[in-house]
């Protein structure tokens, strides 16, 4: 038998020693050890997609008790920053999924390239890109594909909108199956997202690399240094031009004080809605906020209205008088 050096043997007697501990009292510590316990569980770096060599990817966040929908985050407003922007830019941040998960759905936070390497209509192709690929492959993560939901906030609300007015089918002869797939959600919840770049807070007023937008003239390329450029770009990349009567449920949070996104957009947005005979878009508005307040994507006011608006119009579930129930995407 070997002989076990003295360095050896206090390490075994220590270990010992705690499996008696926990042999006494395994039962009253067990329960404290069950609380700390993860509510959900994460899977990252999930690529659904390749642009230049660099992966596209996504985090898949599962709840313990999943109702079987899922929620497309964006993260970090895509289009008009890059992850280093500000200390406020949304990241993968589980805490702010919180409402979301404990409510029971599978949250996608989906990270999107940026500018200046790419600008926003690069970045709206690799959203439908993300949706397709979640579609795809929803079973295996047990969520509906037919009742995925999507929330942003600025130009991630912006891109929100853009998969709202315009997901659509993918190609049938498509050589990948998840282009193939349907791009469209079932409904939108975002913050003062951009609608109309070329009516930027009053008719006529261009912001395509312009107005407040100057200093993010990179995330619209080079077709916005010309006057036709930016007319052309404009309607491009504008939700507020493809708004039909199919628009999904869309739930707006906008300050009237915002100087960046002006409420302006959010209004004139409702106003299209109503003249194509789209449903109605929940337009909420808060008085004297800016664009963004505080750490919004924890106001525990502002997440509630849209775990509300998900339980209504992907689970069919009402909670206020007149409700109408939920919206299935057909794949």
């Amino acid at each position: 038998m070997t002989e076990l050096k003295p360095l050896q043997f206090a390490r075994w007697t220590v270990l010992l020693a705690l499996m008696g501990i926990l042999s006494l009292f395994g039962p009253s510590i067990r329960p404290a050890l069950a609380q700390t316990k993860s509510e959900y569980s994460r899977t990252e770096d999930v690529i659904y997609g390749r642009k230049f060599g660099m992966a596209l990817t996504l985090d898949v966040f599962q709840p313990n008790a999943p109702n079987g929908h899922g929620i497309v985050f964006l993260v970090d407003g895509g289009s008009f920053s890059s992850h280093d922007a500000t200390p406020n830019m949304v990241h993968v941040n589980p805490d702010s999924y919180k409402a979301f998960l404990a409510s029971g759905y599978t949250v996608f936070a989906v990270v999107l390239s940026s500018q200046p390497e790419f600008t926003i209509p690069d970045i709206i192709q690799d959203l439908h890109r993300a949706v397709r690929f979640i579609r795809y492959n929803a079973r295996e993560y047990g969520v509906n594909p037919g009742r995925l939901g999507i929330m942003g906030s600025s130009s991630g609300g912006h891109l929100a909108l853009m998969i709202g007015t315009q997901g659509a089918k993918g190609r049938a002869d498509a050589k990948d199956p998840v282009d193939r797939e349907n791009s469209a959600v079932g409904a939108v919840a975002c913050f003062f997202p951009p609608m109309d770049f070329l009516n930027w807070g009053a008719p006529g007023v261009d912001a395509v690399g312009l107005a407040s937008m100057a200093p993010l003239q990179a995330a619209f390329g080079p077709r916005s240094y010309t006057e036709e450029g930016r007319q052309i770009l404009g309607k491009e990349i504008s939700p507020l031009y493809f708004v039909t009567s199919h628009l999904p449920p869309t739930l707006i949070i906008h300050g009237d004080a915002d100087q960046v996104v002006p409420l302006q957009q959010s209004e004139a947005f409702v106003n299209r809605a109503q003249e194509v005979g789209a449903p109605p878009v929940n337009l909420i508005v808060r008085k004297g906020k800016g664009h963004g307040w505080g750490d919004f994507w924890n106001s525990k006011e502002d997440l509630e209205l849209f775990v509300g608006w998900f339980d209504l119009h992907l689970r069919g579930i009402t909670k206020r008088d007149g409700a109408e129930g939920g919206a299935e995407v057909n794949r």
